[in-house]
């Protein structure tokens, strides 16, 4: 696969975290894996037909897809033909521009939209960044900063905070946390948390010295023991902790 990613303008910094392509590098059919990373991406089909979600999604030629927060990993077949244009928002950013349903309703689905953009992709060029950029800023409509102060705290603790305890430090209930959540990011915030919890935990599996331990990286992250922290890995990417 062929894959290019682009940094947004800096006006959508705090909302957009790239502009990306991809596209297979030969004529044999591959399967790539992608991983949950809380983020809702909009994805531009430019080429043909594309197999993703497992098999149960056909991405069509000339459509647009919107993909909900993932909570496991999922696979997405590719050849020569696949063109993918995507735009991926920070967690609980996507509604800085666009008016959609609770986007807990496509957590891990890739559903079919109209052109939320009013540009035609199609006749941007190869690489229409700038174009997007233009649009995005035109259609940022910034949101109430709670939800995306909520999740900067979560991701500044990596994810070790309860829940409660982040209801109170930004002075909500736990109630109005779960509607928030499930509305703006699309998973509840105790998957949120856990969702964070396992990338900075694999990427400390990923670093970690020759004598340190997987059970020590567990602990490190506030899991309970090496079981606990293998099953959250084996559901968020497929493999056990070992494949590192």
């Amino acid at each position: 696969m062929q894959y290019l990613q682009v940094t947004p303008h800096a006006a959508l910094s705090n909302y957009v975290d790239a502009y990306w392509t991809a596209s297979g590098s030969s004529a044999q059919h591959s399967i790539e894996k992608i991983l949950p990373d809380g983020c809702v991406d909009i994805i531009f089909n430019l080429g043909n037909d594309c197999c993703t979600d497992n098999g149960a999604v056909l991405m069509k030629p000339e459509k647009t897809y919107l993909v909900g927060t993932m909570t496991r990993y999922k696979e997405t077949g590719m050849d020569n033909n696949t063109k993918l244009l995507g735009v991926r928002f920070k967690p609980g950013a996507v509604s800085a521009f666009f008016k959609l349903m609770p986007l807990s309703e496509i957590a891990n689905e890739t559903v079919e939209v109209g052109n939320l953009l009013s540009i035609d992709i199609r006749k941007s060029g190869a690489f229409p960044f700038e174009l997007l950029n233009r649009e995005l800023i035109r259609n940022l409509n910034k949101p109430a900063t709670g939800i995306l102060m909520q999740i900067e705290t979560v991701k500044r603790l990596k994810g070790q905070i309860k829940i409660p305890a982040l209801a109170a430090v930004h002075c909500t209930t736990v109630r109005q946390l779960e509607r928030d959540f499930k509305e703006h990011v699309g998973i509840t915030p105790k998957e949120f948390v856990n969702l964070v919890r396992y990338q900075h935990a694999m990427k400390a599996i990923e670093h970690r010295k020759p004598d340190e331990s997987l059970l020590s990286v567990a602990f490190d992250f506030g899991y309970y023991d090496h079981a606990h922290l293998t099953n959250d890995l084996k559901r968020y990417i497929g493999s056990a902790p070992t494949f590192f």
